[in-house]
């Protein structure tokens, strides 16, 4: 179970995945060895799964974010293996999600132009065996980048 104190150092750890074990203790009132000790364990317990830095689309040279709705023909377990390794080898697609409803699969990607995601959904997605249907959707502004979760 989180504690309070636990709760603090995730959401400060959100904000600020850098902190010291110093700052850390400072912001949520613990020494820096009993805050790098709680790290710790948060970490071997599998809460915190990792760190990352978090990167400026345009200056990689991505300019095109789109949400995809895939629709499945077919919903063998193989067909649906094989689609989760395709996945899983795109580097545009940055998340993937089940889901209920008319589209199987909604995928988040990122591409340096529009040529690219029409590459993207006409020779990647729409190939594979287990595909009906592909739906995008252009994002045309991002009003709020992900968030922290609410601990």
């Amino acid at each position: 179970m989180l504690d309070q104190i636990d709760r603090n150092l995730l959401a400060a750890l959100q904000r600020d995945a850098m902190l010291t074990a110093d700052a850390l203790g400072a912001e949520i009132g613990l020494s820096p060895s009993q805050a790098a000790r709680r790290r710790q364990r948060l970490e071997a317990a599998g809460i915190i799964t990792g760190y990352r830095a978090r990167l400026d689309p345009g200056r990689v040279g991505l300019s095109v974010q789109a949400f995809v709705q895939v629709q499945m023909g077919t919903h063998d377990p193989e067909g649906a293996k094989s689609f989760k390794r395709l996945l899983e080898a795109l580097p545009e697609v940055l998340n993937a999600w089940t889901l209920t409803g008319e589209a199987d699969y909604l995928l988040r990607v990122w591409c340096a132009d529009l040529g690219a995601l029409n590459r993207l959904i006409h020779e990647r997605l729409l190939p594979h065996p287990a595909v009906a249907r592909v739906q995008s959707q252009i994002v045309m502004d991002q009003l709020k980048q992900a968030a922290a979760l609410p601990v």
